[in-house]
């Protein structure tokens, strides 16, 4: 059994079961849910069963898609129902969503997540919504009638009210118990204890903060299940982004307060009337098994958008639906049509990270569309590569506003240079305007896409110059994941995910072919950095206690003062104290730890290198200076 197979729960279901639970059963519960995801399961209609034993079968009664009572799962054992199997297959399922509030229902197109903006084409970690499991970029029509618009906020409270920051508080302490516990201690019932006061939060309007309480959760059982798709650095960020929330919905006021609080659905505004000119399609491709295509727009001032499908089906539905009408209007275009030709759209409705509503009042239809060297569409590639970088880390900022919107795409003019080797395998090394080296990395490694076989193609035609797409990939040095580029003869473009390149399509070299140039080699590369980040990450998986066992990191400070960082060694210092730091009452017993201090340095020191990190990132594309030219 897989936690796929089971369906999503409420979160205050899960939460209630685990807090009704003796004691004794609370020790037992991590090594029920083990032994329960062991067991088979049987699915019929909304109903899930699982054989807890031969004799014995657990029932999780699902309609609409979701566990939405505690009395919705029932036990066939002698114990029940103050069993542990009823918790455990609770546990062991996804946490659901919470249903949007009232005044905010949206439409289905609305409901589907972004995908990641570092290019990993890997889905988004919150669960699904109740009663349904949508996938990024799903635009399935919806009423217009449903278009939620946001409430009057003018006569709303400047400061959080007492409810809330009691709910905020509530969601610190939990988040601080995980931080204090590490992946390996964060079991059943911490995980309740989140998922408890994620539902407190939700029921005081603070719906970022649940939502980013559930995408912990869901973390962390992904980490204590050995999912290969499991990165420490997405647990990193989702704690700092919960404490960090927690924390300011007590200090904000006013607008901060308003983001603070976020959304239950990110909005979908009327737009009136759009002409649209197609860019490109990619495909998009989850860990958890969706497919599907999202196709590229611009509008006449530069306004990036998207039109997506993306539903369950894996590699075999991306391939299939970039061939397929895209959803809009009575726009009969596929979507690898749209990439390369243009729409005029009236009804429109766009969501603030740009992806276009599908609703009964949009209509659409087929329009002219332009080359990548013709107005509108030209003046994508006129602003210089460090300003593009710098508005594409806003929008893939760790701790962006989520309703910020941008883009993480950068257009730029380069000159193939040829393969290099890197630590997360080859890449094709290119140089553009400033004299900025760029690695351009695979977008997606699937062997049924082209996005590999593409690149290798063009990493043996040096000197070729291409107008290219890319994502940012933030790093130390400027690193893209290719997407599209002008077809290397200069005839149309190339959607690099879908369109194979043939050895034929690359021009004959008629000129010498200029050496690759030298490695990156910027100040910001080498930096020292490293020292303070692997110690927040160390955190994550063993708790406070691993960096309690460090003993002096002075070397490491003195380092980081010497590379002109004296603000990451004082934050190394003090979060190794307070991990070492335990008292002691008058008669020598240790008293418990100070688990919001040490959340308050750990936080800090996360917030401090993600910002270095993206300012050394930003540093590495300003442009390199004119070689000295000697008499």
């Amino acid at each position: 059994m897989t936690a796929a197979q089971l369906p999503p729960v409420a979160p205050e279901v899960t939460a209630t079961l685990v807090e009704e639970l003796s004691p004794r059963l609370r020790k037992r519960l991590d090594a029920a849910v083990t032994k329960l995801g062991a067991r088979p399961t049987h699915r019929d209609g909304d109903t899930v069963t699982i054989a807890v034993d031969e004799e014995t079968d657990l029932r999780m009664h699902a309609p609409g898609g979701v566990v939405a009572t505690a009395d919705a799962l029932t036990c066939g054992c002698l114990l029940a129902p103050a069993c542990v199997h009823r918790a455990a297959a609770a546990c062991a399922a996804p946490a659901a969503d919470p249903a949007p509030d009232p005044a905010g229902q949206e439409t289905p197109s609305e409901a589907a997540s972004a995908p990641h903006a570092d290019g990993t084409a890997s889905e988004s970690t919150t669960p699904a919504p109740y009663g349904t499991a949508p996938a990024p970029d799903s635009t399935t029509p919806a009423p217009d009638a449903t278009v939620f618009t946001p409430p009057d906020n003018t006569s709303a409270p400047d400061v959080a009210s007492p409810a809330q920051r009691v709910a905020a508080d509530a969601v610190w302490s939990a988040a601080a118990a995980v931080l204090e516990a590490g992946v390996e201690g964060a079991g059943a019932v911490a995980q309740a204890a989140l998922l408890r006061a994620a539902h407190t939060a939700r029921l005081q309007h603070l719906p970022r903060a649940a939502g980013a309480a559930l995408s912990v959760v869901t973390l962390l059982r992904a980490a204590r299940a050995g999912d290969p798709s499991y990165r420490t650095p997405d647990l990193v960020t989702a704690l700092a982004e919960l404490l960090g929330t927690a924390h300011r919905v007590g200090t904000a006021s006013g607008a901060e307060l308003a983001a603070v609080r976020g959304r239950a659905r990110r909005p979908y505004s009327p737009d009136g009337s759009l002409r649209l000119y197609g860019l490109f399609t990619e495909p998009v491709v989850t860990d958890s098994g969706h497919g599907g295509a999202r196709t590229w727009v611009a509008g006449p001032d530069g306004r990036l958008c998207t039109v997506g499908d993306v539903a369950p089906g894996g590699v075999g539905r991306a391939l299939g639906v970039a061939d397929r009408a895209v959803r809009l209007g009575e726009s009969a275009l596929t979507h690898r049509e749209l990439g390369r030709a243009g729409l005029a759209v009236s009804g429109a409705t766009v969501s603030p990270d740009g992806r276009l509503g599908a609703g009964k009042g949009v209509k659409a239809v087929t329009a002219r569309g332009a080359a990548w060297t013709e107005p509108p569409l030209a003046a994508l590639w006129e602003t210089p590569p460090l300003q593009q970088a710098v508005r594409a880390l806003r929008a893939t900022s760790r701790y962006a506003d989520p309703d910020a919107g941008g883009s993480d795409l950068l257009f730029l003019d380069v000159e193939l240079r040829g393969a290099v080797r890197d630590p997360g395998g080859t890449c094709l090394l290119a140089s553009c305007d400033g004299g900025i080296a760029v690695r351009l990395a695979v977008a997606d490694d699937d062997p049924a896409l082209a996005h590999r076989d593409n690149l290798m193609l063009l990493a043996t035609a040096p000197g070729t110059r291409l107008r290219i797409i890319g994502r940012l990939l933030p790093a130390l040095h400027p690193r893209l994941a290719l997407l599209a580029c002008s077809h290397p003869t200069g005839e149309g473009t190339i959607d690099l995910g879908f369109d194979r390149l043939r050895r034929a399509d690359l021009p004959v070299p008629d000129a010498p072919v200029h050496p690759a140039p030298p490695e990156p080699g910027d100040s910001g590369a080498n930096s020292p950095l490293h020292l303070l980040e692997r110690r927040v990450e160390q955190t994550v998986p063993a708790g406070r206690a691993a960096l309690g066992m460090l003993g002096d990191v002075s070397a490491e400070a003195r380092r980081l003062r010497r590379a002109g960082l004296p603000t990451a060694a004082g934050l190394l210092a003090a979060l190794c104290a307070s991990a070492a730091r335990r008292e002691r009452d008058a008669f020598g017993r240790l008293l418990p730890a100070d688990t919001d201090g040490f959340a308050t340095h750990w936080l800090a020191a996360a917030r401090y290198t993600s910002a270095v990190s993206e300012s050394l990132c930003a540093a590495a594309w300003e442009p390199r200076p004119e070689p000295a030219v000697t008499g």
